[in-house]
């Protein structure tokens, strides 16, 4: 396994992220474990999770699940930069994010940050956080209390990092600069959507991220399994995770599907997986430390693994961009 420091910061981390929303939901307690058990002794030693992981009824699971494992000792904790997040909603009720049943237990105010770590740690059965996500970006609270709070976690020692997810370009350079005049390190990394089908951080997340020396996650890789071989599986007859969400309309839209038709032929051609492909392409990207993958089992974690070692050509890379092409850099890309 291959380390890089985490942006500007002196943290090294493995270029495979192991993602852990599956985590109760789609893989047991026990399954988790042993999923963490081979990541870790494969090298990978950059685990995400988020507060509000689990199940319906029980947000914050997948955190109990974390703890429960690093509580088994062998070194666990010590050997992990653990991430999670805060911005969500986790009451006892269950409640989603959006479905806000209290004030204060939600979004990025001094109050709910203070509360939601000391509840992470509890769960998380740990005394502090290696990087600590703001899962999305709060226009109702001013960053100066932000980095207050922020500081006085850093300053306790329950954080180490602080960093971003689903940020826009200028919400990156908004909040450095404002922990920039406290004297603060500010944000470390940024945690977006970015996969060869989806690539509109390119125009301006990413060149932010790189100006202000914030290592780059991507989050849904695979973009839910739409490159991860879909119409293969849809000819043997297995379950395609593609038809809504983040993938859009997926395999039912006939241009999507003609692209990854074109897509799945080309890996054929070259003799490589696209799953793997997908994973490795995000690996040559400026700006990249490594993506998050979230296996529900060890044949998808050993994939992944494969995926951090694939070199893929300049003539297959040129052969990726045209066939996904990348909006291009802004202003450029929509200006002259």
């Amino acid at each position: 396994m291959d380390y890089v420091q985490l942006g500007r910061t002196g943290l090294k981390v493995s270029r495979v992220v192991l993602g852990t929303m599956n985590f109760g939901e789609g893989v047991d307690e026990e399954g988790s474990h042993a999923l963490m058990d081979a990541a870790l002794d494969a090298g990978v030693n950059f685990f995400d999770t988020a507060n509000i992981y689990g199940v319906d009824d029980r947000k914050g699971y997948t955190e109990e699940i974390l703890g429960n494992w690093f509580a088994q000792g062998g070194g666990r904790r010590d050997k992990v930069v653990l991430a999670t997040k805060v911005y969500g909603n986790v009451t006892n009720d269950g409640k989603a994010w959006h479905e806000q049943s209290w004030p204060n237990f939600d979004r990025l105010s001094a109050l709910n940050i203070r509360r939601a770590v000391d509840a992470s740690l509890k769960r998380l059965r740990t005394d502090y956080i290696d990087v600590y996500q703001f899962h999305h970006v709060d226009r109702a609270t001013p960053w100066e209390e932000i980095w207050q709070a922020i500081d006085v976690l850093v300053q306790q020692g329950k954080i180490l990092y602080a960093a971003s997810s689903n940020f826009a370009g200028w919400h990156i350079a908004q909040a450095n600069e404002a922990a920039a005049r406290r004297g603060s390190l500010g944000l470390v990394s940024e945690q977006c959507l970015y996969n060869l089908f989806e690539r509109r951080a390119e125009s301006d997340v990413i060149p932010a991220a790189q100006a202000y020396g914030l290592g780059v996650i991507p989050w849904s890789p695979l973009h839910q399994g739409l490159l991860g071989g879909a119409l293969r599986k849809e000819r043997e007859g297995g379950m395609v995770r593609t038809s809504g969400g983040r993938s859009g309309r997926g395999l039912a839209d006939p241009a999507v599907r003609a692209r990854i038709e074109g897509y799945e032929e080309l890996c054929e051609k070259h003799g490589v997986e696209p799953g793997e492909v997908a994973l490795a392409w995000l690996l040559t990207r400026p700006g990249v430390t490594g993506p998050i993958v979230g296996p529900r089992t060890a044949a998808q974690l050993e994939s992944a693994l494969r995926a951090a070692e694939l070199t893929l050509s300049s003539e297959f890379l040129g052969e990726l961009d045209t066939l996904f092409p990348g909006p291009g850099p802004a202003p450029e890309s929509f200006a002259w």
